[in-house]
């Protein structure tokens, strides 16, 4: 696998950082989480004066060959139908980043249908989604070596643009199967825990989820990003290895992308340092894991819609932190006497 350059924060310029906020013309600490957003944020780009130029969502697509044993209530040919009203400007994921102002890009990086040559869609397939992890790896060492370079590249490409935020989403009937696994062996939180409705499923279809992924790990050998894996969600974690090592603030989605951040953690544990946590959705399990990474998420809306939606709402509450540090006055220039 490619290796990174991930270090932890600098923090040495943290007493700097919080000095400036704790002399805003504010009580101390009134403005509660935007403070610790506007810290995180200043240590990550080593400033006093941080940005978010330039902002880019990836939209990853891939397919799942699980999705066949009927783990989800959608079948698998919405993930393409989706990509398809995502170029037409028709997804949750277009209007919020329009409304936020994020640079979308749409990714087919394995969706089981012909994409290529379609306008919007920037064409990365590695195969027509994976292998059904019940019988066998969901792709090979290779595969998953080319869907981390895919996300390092798709990320160089925004970070050439000027890009310092960077939000991931996707679009693959069936992910929240390899994301609970990964969840159940990342952090060690019984299975049954880490298994939720999906797309909807019912009470007897989430017993048949837990039936069938009870049985793949059972069956599990081997490296268990590459064994269970969606290509989507390996270019996903190739996209925030790359992030961190640049330095770029990494709004981190639902579930599925939370997974993946702990995937990703697994590898390189300094690159939490370069993540927020936008969102806790309605899917199980969502909340015990952002627990076990000691993470604690912006907003709790009931959004299980993936895409990177939680993320992309979650911008402006990250944009006012940093707002909040460039144009705030402080007690001094605004003649306001410090009263702490």
């Amino acid at each position: 696998m490619k290796q990174f350059a991930i270090h932890p924060v600098d923090k040495s310029l943290a007493p700097q950082i919080q000095a400036k906020i704790d002399n805003l013309n504010k009580p101390k600490g009134s403005l509660g989480r935007l403070e610790d957003l506007a810290l995180q944020i200043c240590l990550i780009q080593q400033t006093l004066e941080p940005s978010l130029a330039h902002p880019c969502h990836l939209l990853l697509g891939g397919d799942h060959g699980i999705e066949r044993e009927g783990v989800s209530v959608s079948p698998r040919c919405v993930t393409w139908q989706q990509m398809i009203n995502f170029t037409h400007g028709g997804g949750g994921v277009n209007m919020f980043c329009r409304q936020h102002g994020f640079k979308l890009r749409i990714v087919d990086v394995g969706v089981d249908y012909d994409l290529a040559g379609i306008d919007g869609i920037i064409d990365r397939k590695i195969a027509r989604g994976t292998r059904n992890f019940l019988y066998e790896a969901a792709m090979t060492e290779e595969e998953f070596d080319r869907a981390i370079q895919i996300g390092c590249d798709l990320v160089a490409d925004c970070i050439a643009e000027g890009c310092q935020v960077l939000s991931i989403g996707e679009m693959g009937i069936a992910n929240t199967s390899p994301s609970s696994i990964w969840m159940h062996q990342f952090t060690g939180i019984p299975l049954a825990d880490c298994i939720g409705a999906g797309a909807g499923l019912d009470t007897t279809g989430i017993s048949h989820k837990y039936e069938v992924l009870s049985e793949a790990v059972r069956h599990f050998h081997g490296e268990p990003l590459s064994y269970f894996g969606g290509y989507e969600m390996v270019a996903a974690i190739g996209a925030m290895l790359k992030a961190a090592e640049k330095h770029l603030v990494i709004l981190i989605d639902g579930f599925i992308m939370t997974a993946c951040a702990l995937a990703a953690i697994q590898l390189y544990p300094a690159a939490q340092d370069y993540m927020i946590f936008t969102h806790c959705g309605d899917e199980s399990g969502h909340q015990r894991m952002l627990h076990a990474m000691g993470a604690d998420a912006l907003l709790h809306l009931g959004l299980r819609l993936g895409e990177g939606t939680g993320a992309l709402c979650a911008f402006p509450i990250v944009d006012s932190a940093v707002r909040m540090m460039n144009e705030m006055n402080n007690f001094k220039n605004a003649n306001i006497t410090k009263y702490f």
